[in-house]
């Protein structure tokens, strides 16, 4: 196999209680499949890893042989950057272990648990540690970028409710970084990507989350200026139990929505509510969602927490073709609305999509140098994904993207949430997501993986000198 010989893949193979994938072997290419299907990339092994014993001897031999290392959490990333052709492949995908202290109101959570994992376990105790909106995500990977989702303005960033990590360096080392053990690694953790080690077990506070209450309110198309300049203050002055993330997308041919509106391309707002639910508290919540226009359709209902994070996985399943980018915004100003109305009714499929979401209240509670995140002045967090299942549409709604990214650009802070940045950005993008942190991000780099081992990342190479 490129970059690994037969010798030291036999040892690896006696070396690991998890089993070796390579090309051979029948379930290589379920192996290697990603969420993202516009990624196709063909590793000299992957190596599903079950315990930190097997993720030291995979670090180990790849240094041994010199061959290139990538680390695989849920498989999430959009440009891919778990999986690497002709690399050893760190695959984590198998220890998804939760263990909830509903008494201490903590959970440990397993490098390659998925967001449905931790939402499931914590759950049954009426808990709930602030995620993405995605159950299949990897918690490593969105933790390790930040974390934001439906109860970001109620309880702040996924990294705002880390408690410690445990880490595998470069050098096979096993630490715990928190506040008091290696604060420097901890803080680098908190939004600096996977840039330091290989993160075996996360610990989080857990917080009051039980039923929630779920709402959508959508609007035809042609009415997203009018609904952005309601929405931009609307949501900021709302308290931080409301949380909603504007989106541009097609209505799907399903419930909730009536049948007369489906495929239709319209605004929309999608809400999650954690006030008590009592009597007719969401509704007033919400009484003003007609102020812009007559919306073409408003949902409201209770629903378990978990169940919210689910609502989309059917609609959007691993194995679809994805292109993204993102970007920060403290505002959105009357030209970026020309942008949003202009390419939302162009969407280029029936799944393509863009999506702003709240990155205040909570999230702003927390100072701008206390973790990597260096966006905490943002309000709101954006991304344009264009989506199609057929290959064949993969260059359409990939220029779709970079054209709509292009224009909104300039209305931007700068820099983007590093979980969306696309594939073939410049690596400008990661310097400017971390604006003054980045040199503090290279020295503890420098100090935790000088050779740069971990790369295959959104990378920031080690401090020199």
């Amino acid at each position: 196999m490129g970059g690994i010989n037969g010798t030291a893949l036999e040892g690896l193979r006696e070396g690991l209680r998890g089993p070796v994938i390579t090309a051979h072997d029948p379930g290589y290419d379920e192996a290697r499949a990603l969420y993202n299907a516009m990624i196709d990339r063909r590793p000299a092994a992957i190596a599903q890893c079950v315990d930190v014993a097997d993720v030291r001897t995979v670090i180990s031999a790849a240094r041994e042989t010199g061959v290139e290392l990538a680390v695989r959490g849920g498989g999430h990333s959009g440009p891919g950057l778990c999986m690497i052709d002709d690399a050893l492949v760190l695959d984590l995908s198998t220890m998804r272990g939760v263990r909830v202290d509903p008494a201490a109101m903590t959970a440990q959570v397993a490098g390659g648990a998925q967001l449905g994992d931790l939402d499931h376990a914590a759950h049954t105790f009426g808990l709930a540690v602030p995620t993405g909106i995605i159950s299949m995500t990897g918690v490593g990977g969105l933790t390790l970028g930040g974390g934001h989702g439906h109860l970001t303005r109620r309880y702040g960033l996924t990294i705002d409710s880390l408690l410690c990590a445990d880490v595998v360096l470069a050098d096979g080392t096993f630490v715990t970084a928190s506040e008091d053990e290696h604060p420097d690694l901890f803080w680098a953790l908190r939004g600096g990507g996977g840039n330091f080690g290989v993160v075996t077990s996360f610990t989080f506070r857990l917080h009051p989350v039980d039923t929630v209450g779920v709402a959508v309110t959508v609007w035809p198309v042609d009415r997203t200026p009018e609904v952005l300049r309601w929405y931009r203050e609307f949501l900021p002055a709302t308290p931080q139990d409301l949380n909603g993330f504007f989106t541009l997308f097609t209505i799907p041919p399903g419930p909730p929505f009536p049948e007369p509106i489906h495929g239709q391309k319209m605004c929309g707002v999608v809400w999650c509510y954690t006030g008590d639910l009592a009597g007719d508290s969401l509704e007033q919540a919400l009484a003003p969602v007609n102020e812009p226009a007559p919306s073409a359709f408003h949902f409201t209902t209770p629903m378990p927490y978990p169940a919210l994070q689910g609502m989309f996985d059917e609609l959007i399943p691993k194995g679809y073709q994805w292109y993204w980018r993102g970007d920060f915004f403290d505002a959105i100003s009357d030209a970026s609305i020309d942008v949003h109305h202009k390419y939302g009714e162009n969407l280029p499929s029936e799944l393509s999509l863009m999506h702003l979401y709240p990155v205040d209240a909570a999230a702003h509670q927390v100072g701008g140098d206390d973790t990597a995140w260096a966006y905490r002045d943002a309000v709101w967090s954006a991304v344009i994904a264009g989506v199609d299942p057929d290959p064949a549409n993969a260059e359409a709604i990939k220029q779709w993207s970079v054209d709509y990214w292009t224009d909104l650009h300039p209305h931007s802070m700068g820099g983007s949430y590093i979980n969306f940045i696309g594939e073939g950005e410049s690596t400008d993008r990661v310097r400017a997501t971390y604006r003054g942190h980045y040199d503090r991000l290279a020295a503890a780099k420098h100090t935790y993986d000088p050779d740069n081992f971990f790369h295959a990342n959104q990378n920031i190479p080690p401090a020199t000198g």
